[in-house]
């Protein structure tokens, strides 16, 4: 297979699998990390001797040219979590906006690459304030967000925003191919530890057992492996633009506590589930919650439409089941927790 894929995060979650999913289908890839050490785990993947790592951070614009150079290809994985951060703008949007305006810069500066697949998120389309039961598509935005009342869908709206912006305004010879991929909360195996982090903060808290209650929010999931195949897939399937939204199906995360406890039975794992009101008052004392959070979250419900991810990208998902203990299992047989 002719040219090479840079793959930008690529010691991240999705970054990590979609470097895998690559090399397993005989692609040559570059991938970007900030610290090169965390990137070690990707060398034992199969198809390692056509992977290269180089240092790269996107808010260093130099950096960011030397890494495309010589790529047909990109897939920009590389984004902030919405994880204990001080500072929302600099820890979460500046990573997210001026990153892809530097990467879109960097793309300006060097030429040549044809096809840009870009992992945005289901923040880009959930609007910050809505009703419960809604069902999302890939027509709506998150256009009510801001760094004060929801950093990440205002960074990832942004940054989805100003590279389709950059690509509609070009002529048409120049254009190159771009594709958006909008994951829900990915679950599903880990290589690092650093995975543990993010979207799977859900499930290591119940690994963990800081706390022996459970709160009834309603968690969207898709696969980690699907959510890299659909990137892979989005390279040359479906249409020019394409925003594919890919979720497989929802649980309450007592629903989650319970399935571990039948699959995982040697572990204990927490039961009893705390009403709205005591979620409040939980949220006092507790860092990463709000009472803000509370409101919006708990009890509340909705579902996205991903018929463009089946219909264009021939997506199918793993069992939910799968992607909720293939995920705790790895950590434990790794030896992290």
């Amino acid at each position: 297979m002719s040219g090479t894929v840079l793959v930008t995060g690529a010691a991240g979650f999705i970054g990590s699998h979609v470097v895998r999913e690559l090399l397993e289908q005989g692609f040559s890839v570059r991938g970007t990390v900030r610290n090169p050490t965390n990137a070690d785990f990707l060398k034992d993947l199969p198809g390692a001797e056509r992977l290269e790592i180089v240092q790269m951070d996107l808010l260093q614009p130099e950096s960011v040219v030397s890494a495309v150079k010589g790529c047909g290809d990109v897939i920009h994985c590389a984004a902030a979590l919405y994880v204990g951060v001080d500072d929302a703008q600099t820890q979460v949007v500046d990573p997210s906006i001026l990153g892809t305006q530097n990467l879109v810069d960097a793309i300006d500066a060097v030429g040549g690459v044809n096809r840009i697949v870009h992992t945005s998120s289901v923040a880009a389309v959930r609007r910050t304030h809505f009703k419960s039961g809604r069902i999302f598509n890939y027509e709506d935005w998150c256009d009510d967000a801001s760094v004060n009342s929801n950093a990440y869908g205002f960074a990832k709206a942004g940054a989805e925003m100003l590279a389709r912006g950059w690509v509609a305004s070009k002529s048409e010879g120049d254009k190159p191919r771009y594709v958006s991929i909008n994951p829900c909360v990915v679950f599903g195996p880990v290589m690092s530890e650093r995975h543990l982090e993010g979207s799977m903060t859900i499930l290591d808290h119940l690994l963990k057992r800081k706390y022996p209650f459970l709160v009834k929010m309603h968690v969207n999931i898709v696969d980690v492996r699907d959510v890299a195949k659909a990137h892979v897939k989005a390279l040359t399937k479906g249409p020019d633009g394409g925003r594919y939204i890919v979720y497989n199906d929802s649980l309450w995360m007592p629903e989650i506590a319970k399935l571990l406890r039948k699959q995982m039975s040697e572990r204990k794992w927490a039961k009893i589930v705390l009403p709205k009101s005591l979620t409040y008052v939980l949220s006092v004392f507790h860092p990463q919650l709000s009472f803000a959070w509370v409101k919006k979250n708990i009890g509340t419900t909705c579902s996205y439409d991903v018929r463009p991810a089946v219909e264009d990208l021939g997506m199918e998902w793993m069992p939910v089941e799968d992607s909720v203990v293939d995920g705790v299992k790895s950590a434990i047989e790794a030896g992290w927790r």
